[in-house]
């Protein structure tokens, strides 16, 4: 057996280990679950020369022989890597780049930090920055331009709200895109104003004003995003991601890292519009590349944009903003015509759905589309934070995959309570309803929207509390998942929701041995320490590609 004085030094003899050898994981905690949802325990793994899970073994089974390289996992938990159905791999890198406004829990505190950035880099033309949210900074309105002018008065600053649906820009920032008081929204945005002057927040389809005149990012700033989005999310046990919204620009950096041989984390792609998917898969969905890393899988679309910018399409008016619905970013026409483009050739449909009349729009479509393109098409509703319980039970009729993201609900809570007042929550963020209404669950993060941390998920799913225990038992807790169903949906059931369940998301015979090795048994560790467990050691395809750093 090779034995190794720290992790480190493993990943550095397996790194050695010829390449046509089948490998034994020992002695370890091991944990899957089957295609029905129940826990699988193992004590050890045997790996094949392809990086395949070749055997599941118990305690009491002889082990192989005929193995060339042996790895002891002295007895700590092992569990399949995680797979992320919904984020934003580029966002993610670049957000860990640039200004981040994410832990600002005030105004004050975002301008210092906005201070403290654009003094670090005094050359660069624009400060470009993403996180803040006014709802946590119990603001009471949205930052304005005078808030930005009063610390940067002379550099173009554009800063997106956590969500990505809006922006708040400054006066400079304002002028280099020549945006003054007689511009005009165009369809699927809104320029805030006072007294008929912007006030510095542009709201979804309104960021693209300035689009023309912020530098876009190089080719080799793309790929140092790249690089530091997969430090991330291996660091956090996240084995695949779904990439919602991909570029064809972004797509080049996934292929340039291919090529190298630096793609590590799988990238499962959903190419941002029509424009972006026909650019990249041409007459149809890629297959899959570089040996399982990277696949052009469908398209992403936007219907609505968000409850935190009042952009998430509504039913009845804001409770807080009468008589205000949000956005329609799309028509129902424009909606089918775009989906039936994209289903037409073989790729797979995931729209943007947060508000009630946005997800029932979307069913709706689902509901006449599925008579033209029949078989298993697995449309995907993401988000569907939203949705009026009469609409609830056609989640499941259509075959349609709810791809939600628990942190959401937690971090949402209290906006959600105002933006729809407390009659109309019965539907919201309801994972135990769809799942019991027979339709499959996918989880992710939306990060960069929430961090790609997966633990903090996990704890959330069962418990509908935050991170302080708020509030006590449980928000709506009839909406709480078990264990196994809510890591379930952040490993086979998404990977099932972008028709990869065949090679990733189980430690079962045959597929990719994308594991991790934790801190903690995910099976008996209470739900707060759940977000608080710490991955040691992240493997891809058998081999090691993250561990933890010493002390």
């Amino acid at each position: 057996m090779v034995k190794s004085s720290s992790a480190l030094c493993a990943t550095l003899i397996f790194a050695g280990v010829p390449a046509q050898a089948d490998s034994l994981i020992e002695n370890v905690n091991g944990m899957t679950l089957n295609e029905d949802g129940k826990v699988i325990r193992f004590a050890a793994m045997v790996i094949d020369d392809d990086g395949r899970v070749k055997e599941l073994l118990d305690r009491k089974d002889k082990r192989p022989k005929d193995v060339d390289f042996q790895f002891d996992g002295k007895g700590k938990t092992l569990i399949p890597g995680f797979v992320d159905a919904h984020g934003h791999v580029m966002g993610l890198g670049f957000a860990a780049l640039t200004l981040d406004l994410s832990d600002t829990k005030s105004l004050a505190e975002a301008q210092q930090a906005l201070r403290e950035y654009a003094e670090k880099y005094p050359n660069r033309p624009w400060i470009i920055g993403r996180g803040w949210n006014q709802e946590v900074w119990g603001l009471g309105r949205f930052p304005n331009a005078a808030d930005i002018d009063a610390i940067l008065p002379d550099r173009p600053v554009f800063l997106e709200r956590v969500d990505g649906h809006a922006a708040w820009v400054n006066s400079a920032g304002m002028k280099a895109a020549g945006i003054s008081a007689a511009t005009k929204a165009p369809s699927g945005g809104a320029i805030e104003k006072a007294g008929g002057q912007p006030t510095g927040i542009f709201v979804d389809k309104a960021q693209d004003l300035f689009a023309k005149s912020i530098p876009a990012p190089r080719p080799v700033e793309n790929d140092l995003a790249l690089m530091k989005a997969q430090e991330i999310l291996l660091s956090q046990g996240v084995t695949t991601i779904a990439d919602m919204g991909t570029t064809m620009q972004q797509w080049q950096s996934f292929r340039r890292a291919g090529d190298k041989g630096q793609l590590k984390v799988r990238i499962i792609s959903y190419a941002g519009e029509i424009d972006n998917m026909i650019a990249i898969g041409g007459p149809g969905p890629s297959p899959w590349l570089y040996d399982d890393h990277l696949k052009l899988a469908g398209v992403k679309l936007y219907i609505d944009g968000a409850l935190g910018s009042r952009g998430a399409l509504l039913k009845q008016p804001y409770s807080d903003k009468s008589p205000e619905k949000g956005l329609a970013l799309l028509t129902s026409a424009q909606l089918k015509n775009k989906m039936s483009r994209a289903a037409m050739d073989g790729f797979q449909t995931a729209v943007h759905a947060i508000g009630d009349q946005a997800n029932e729009e979307l069913l709706s479509a689902i509901e006449e589309l599925q008579y033209t393109f029949k078989g298993d098409r697995r449309w995907r509703i993401e988000h569907a934070q939203i949705v009026d319980p009469v609409d609830l039970p056609r989640i499941a009729k259509t075959g349609t995959i709810a791809s939600m993201q628990p942190v959401h609900q937690t971090s949402d809570r209290l906006m959600a309570e105002a933006r729809l007042g407390a009659d109309r929550l019965d539907g919201a963020y309801a994972w135990r309803s769809i799942l019991d209404s027979g339709a499959k669950l996918a989880f992710g993060t939306d990060v960069p929207v929430e961090s790609s941390n997966p633990f903090p998920g996990l704890a959330v799913a069962i418990t509908r509390e935050d991170e302080n225990g708020q509030p006590f038992g449980g928000w709506m807790p009839e909406e709480k998942l078990t264990r196994e169903q809510a890591w379930r949906a952040y490993t086979t059931d998404a990977a099932y929701a972008a028709f990869a369940e065949d090679r990733i998301g189980s430690l079962t015979k045959g597929k990719r041995a994308d594991f991790v090795i934790i801190s903690e048994d995910l099976m008996l560790a209470a739900p707060q320490a759940i977000r608080n467990i710490i991955v040691e050691q992240t493997w891809v395809a058998g081999r090691p590609v993250y561990v933890i750093k010493q002390q």
